[in-house]
């Protein structure tokens, strides 16, 4: 296959078939969107009652809601096609309450599967923050897109679960595709969700592991909680690939450097001892968020890196993992630390994939 620069397609993307899925058209049917008519009594057009004076076609459907325990099918798209964007707001701010599952071609498990904050990089509940980024952008207050490319063959399903509490009575979402034939390499996206608490016994997190077959890395995000004080930002994050053993092929040379800054993203300056870590955003790597100065609670920092021009590429497995390190004061010696630190891994495969783990329960996903 010739591979080409993802902007080099538009010139021929005339005349493809393009449909969206959203709560105006739940089907993504030709000439399906729109069609309610208004009726705020209706379980499902509680928000109608702003266009009773203006009838059908003005706004009746623009959102769902999902209760508390409730799993809605956001889309069920059947045929070949790719998924060219998904966007995802709510008012219920805790967005590690909700869990974003994807399914290719009807598989029992799960391609996907993260809460819906970590999968759109906003990992911390407590702590929103915007993300200018070329695969996901997240505008002012939660207002999540990700243009991740998501080809399948015969279906595709998205679903949120609400496993928290208290009802969002406002999803809104958009799932753009094209309806087109897929490429027998094309291979299927994938996202997976982790949290853990290092150890100094142990001060390492496993982002992915498990992952078989043949595919190609493209994407890291971790959402940090730093609990101790002083630089957490020292470990290496390391790549074992194809039957890697004690020994990985890829490493980086400190966590700041993998995600793009240096130099404890600003933080370590010795003319300025209040110095801080500064954050940024860029097509292809960011600190999106740098909460340092919190008098109650940990630092929280926010990471992205999205291999699009560098994925790293995989013929039969892949783990991938990132060590928590500072400092101790003298500055002698590494000290390894306690932290608190979730991820995302986003990946393409050929499918089957390996079964994900059991995602650990909602309680232990909340900010902290």
């Amino acid at each position: 296959m010739n591979h080409v620069n993802f902007m080099d397609f538009l010139p021929y993307a005339a005349g493809i078939e393009t449909r969206q899925i959203s709560a105006e058209n739940p089907t993504g049917e030709k000439g399906g969107a729109c069609k309610r008519d208004p009726d705020p009594n209706a379980p499902d057009l509680a928000h109608s009652i702003a266009a009773v004076d203006l009838g059908r076609g003005w706004k009746v459907s623009p959102f769902v809601k999902v209760t508390a325990g409730e799993t809605v099918t956001l889309a069920d798209i059947h045929g070949s096609g790719c998924i060219n964007q998904f966007f995802f707001t709510t008012d219920h701010l805790m967005l590690s309450e909700l869990v974003i599952r994807i399914y290719w071609d009807g598989e029992k498990g799960p391609s996907v599967e993260a809460p819906a904050g970590a999968f759109f990089a906003i990992g911390h509940d407590l702590a929103p923050h915007t993300v200018s980024s070329l695969p996901i952008t997240v505008a002012t207050h939660r207002g999540c897109s990700a243009y991740w490319q998501m080809p399948f063959r015969k279906s595709a399903k998205i679903t949120v679960t609400h496993e928290g509490e208290n009802d969002a009575n406002i999803v809104a979402y958009r799932v753009l595709y094209q309806l087109r034939d897929i490429s027998g390499d094309a291979a299927y996206f994938h996202a997976q969700y982790r949290r853990a608490m290092t150890t100094e016994e142990y001060p390492e997190h496993v982002i992915i592991d498990g992952i078989k077959g043949k595919g190609a890395y493209v994407g890291t995000y971790l959402a940090w909680n730093a609990l101790s004080s002083g630089w957490w930002g020292e470990g290496e994050v390391k790549f074992y690939i194809d039957g890697d053993g004690e020994f990985p092929t890829i490493a980086d040379n400190g966590t700041e450097d993998y995600f793009g800054g240096a130099w404890n993203f600003g933080g370590y300056n010795p003319n300025n001892p209040e110095s801080r870590e500064v954050p940024f955003n860029s097509p292809f790597l960011g600190v999106p968020l740098a909460r340092v100065d919190s008098p109650g609670g940990p630092k929280k920092i926010s990471m992205y890196r999205w291999h699009i021009l560098d994925s790293i590429g995989f013929k039969s497995d892949l783990k991938v993992t990132v060590q928590a390190l500072g400092w101790y004061p003298h500055r002698l010696r590494y000290r390894p630390l306690t932290d608190d630190i979730a991820s995302v891994a986003y990946w393409y495969q050929a499918e089957p994939h390996a079964v994900f783990p059991e995602l650990i329960e909602v309680r232990k996903r909340a900010d902290r």
